[in-house]
């Protein structure tokens, strides 16, 4: 089992930055991905930045350029810093952790989610 705890959401004027972290505990060994996902209101959840084990990072187009990725080990945590926010960057922020189960299949953890508004 692994457990994500998020922190760092808030309410930041358009074109502002914040950082959101994401701790890892328990069986964190068995995960193959830790990235960002959002869900806006009405929306699906769609992927933000995803990093692997061996260190390859993918970002949504809608984010490259603004969004940076990384991850401590030594802390089992993993950052999304976000700058040059914009309106439609609005939606709760979830910590995705996972492992693969198959050739296409992958076993996902959740956190609980922090809110990222920003303002117009």
């Amino acid at each position: 089992q692994v457990r994500l705890v998020e922190s760092g959401g808030g309410l930041v004027p358009a074109g502002g930055s914040l950082r959101l972290s994401c701790v890892a505990s328990g069986s964190t060994f068995s995960l193959d991905k830790m990235g960002w996902y959002r869900q806006a209101q009405g929306k699906q959840r769609e992927l933000v930045a995803d990093i692997n084990s061996g260190g390859t990072i993918n970002y949504a187009d809608s984010v490259k350029g603004r969004f940076t990725i990384s991850r401590d080990n030594a802390k089992n945590t993993v950052y999304l810093q976000m700058n040059s926010l914009k309106p439609e960057d609005t939606a709760v922020y979830y910590c995705n952790g996972k492992y693969r189960t198959s050739s296409v299949t992958w076993y996902n953890y959740w956190g609980q989610g922090t809110q990222v508004t920003v303002s117009s």
